[in-house]
Order: structure tokens, then C-alpha cells, then sequence
């Protein structure tokens, strides 16, 4: 048994498989449906300090890109000065450039790991479904009597919507709504920099600089990315289970809340109310 497979997929397994008895035990319609719920809060959750970490670090490096920019172009010719200049920015905001790639790193392997447990679950067709996952599991408490019901809101979650045929139309609502999330999450991303009216203004004022041109392109990009990234993941949903859609949409919207309260809605605010804006 490989560390990967000891020391993250088994006890994020065997979690679910817990959270599952427990609301079987209740007599829970849909309880496997829950459980990847649940199991999804509690590691978002548990990820919640550095998800939070993570998001401020990259706010504060947002809002140097105006100072960075003015160095580049004081110093870019001296590359000793330059490191210098940036360096000393760095400590007078009291920013570490790595503190925002250190939470990320962290939380991969643990993505990667819940997505291999949901995928495993949801994997109904062998007939050795039971012992597969009994052999994984550290108490016998826990063990699996019969195959959990895949039932969830009316749907299997062993399910793809790519069967829509089959199944029926409403079932394509599901890669709808994980691309509509995934939407709203990335125009959040997109964090507004707070020297934006100077900018264009800069910008209207040095139509043919080439330096303006670049900065045109690299907006333009990203925001045809906000819109790219949410088709693909909405394309992968329609080729997946449902149960691993539940579990995405589960974690984006965590993701969505968290990123609302600590650093607002970003580029998102233009589509809300007055009210709820941050």
C-alpha cells in the first residue's frame, strides 16, 4: 500500500463510510447523498484557515500590482535594483509572496485524495462493490451489509447527465448549475484593483503605448478564462456521476462564502444588488 493511499484516500474514506452508517442508521432518505455533503463541509471546513490564508495573501499582492508596476518601469533595467526595491515593498506591507502558494500546495493533495474516495464510491458496477470497500475500512462496525441506496433527490447518483435520453432532461440541470457556480466563483476571483479608474486612465492617455496593449491582452484573457473554465467544468460534470457533481458544487459553494466574507465578491459586485456588495 502505497503513503497516498495509508495516509489520505483510507481515512477520508473511511469518514464517509461513517457519515454514511450514522444517517442510515437514522433512516435518512438519500444518505449517501448526505454523507458526501457532510464529508465535503468537514474538510472544507478543516481547510478553512488556509483557504483563508491563501485568499488574503493573493488580496494584498493584488493591491501592490500599481507599486510593482511603478518599480518595473523605474528600475526594470537594473535587475539588482529591482529585486531590491520589490523586496523592501514586500516588507513595508509585510506581504510574502510564497504565503499564498503555500496553502494551495497543501490543500492538492487532499482534492485529490476526496475526489479518488467519491469516484470510488459512486463506482457501483463491479459486483464486488462490498468487499472492495470493507477491505479499506478500519472497523468492522463500519462495514457495508448490503449496497447503499444511490438514491438522491430523485436521481442516482451513480447517474451521468451525459444519459439525459434515458433519464430525462431535468438531469441536465445539474452541469447547468456546476458551470453557473463555477462562474460566480471565478468573477469573484477576478478581484477589482483598487487603482482601477487611475489605470484607465493612464491607459486613455497612452492609447499606443505597447506596455498598455499588453495589460488590454492580459485583461482580456483572464476574463475570457472566467468564462472558459466554468464551460469545461460544466462539460465534465455532464460526462461524470452525479455524485461527484454533488460533492464539486458542495465545495464551490464553501468556496463562494468564504471567499464573499473575507474578501468580498470581486469583479462578481457589478451583478449584485447595492446592498450585498463587498
Amino acid at each position: 500500500m502505497n503513503p497516498f493511499e495509508a495516509f489520505l484516500i483510507h481515512p477520508i474514506l473511511n469518514l464517509l463510510i461513517a457519515l454514511y452508517q450514522v444517517l442510515n442508521f437514522l433512516h435518512i432518505p438519500g444518505s449517501l447523498g448526505f454523507a458526501i455533503i457532510l464529508l465535503t463541509s468537514v474538510i472544507r471546513i478543516a481547510l478553512w484557515p488556509l483557504t483563508t490564508s491563501q485568499l488574503k495573501s493573493t488580496q494584498k499582492m493584488a493591491a501592490l500590482k500599481p507599486h510593482l508596476s511603478r518599480i518595473k518601469e523605474e528600475h526594470g533595467h537594473d535587475k539588482v535594483r529591482h529585486q531590491q526595491e520589490v523586496s523592501n515593498l514586500y516588507k513595508q506591507h509585510g506581504v510574502n509572496p510564497v504565503a499564498g502558494c503555500l496553502p494551495l500546495i497543501l490543500q492538492i493533495p487532499i482534492f485529490i485524495s476526496l475526489y479518488q474516495v467519491l469516484f470510488r464510491v459512486v463506482d457501483f458496477g463491479g459486483q464486488d462493490f462490498i468487499t472492495r470497500i470493507n477491505d479499506q475500512l478500519y472497523f468492522p462496525a463500519l462495514y457495508l451489509k448490503t449496497m447503499p441506496s444511490t438514491n438522491f433527490l430523485g436521481y442516482s447518483l451513480a447517474a451521468k447527465p451525459s444519459d439525459w435520453a434515458n433519464i430525462g432532461f431535468l438531469i441536465l440541470l445539474i452541469p447547468i448549475i456546476t458551470g453557473v457556480l463555477q462562474f460566480i466563483q471565478s468573477k469573484m476571483l477576478m478581484a477589482t484593483s483598487p487603482d482601477q479608474n487611475q489605470a484607465a486612465a493612464v491607459k486613455a492617455k497612452n492609447k499606443d503605448d505597447k506596455k498598455g496593449d499588453l495589460e488590454d491582452a492580459m485583461s482580456s484573457m483572464q476574463s475570457q478564462m472566467s468564462l472558459i473554465m466554468p464551460a469545461m467544468i460544466a462539460f465534465f460534470s455532464y460526462g461524470f456521476p452525479v455524485g461527484l457533481s454533488l460533492y464539486w458544487n458542495t465545495f464551490t459553494v464553501f468556496g463562494i462564502i468564504q471567499q464573499y466574507l473575507i474578501v468580498g465578491a470581486g469583479s462578481f459586485n457589478k451583478y449584485l444588488p447595492k446592498k450585498w456588495q463587498k
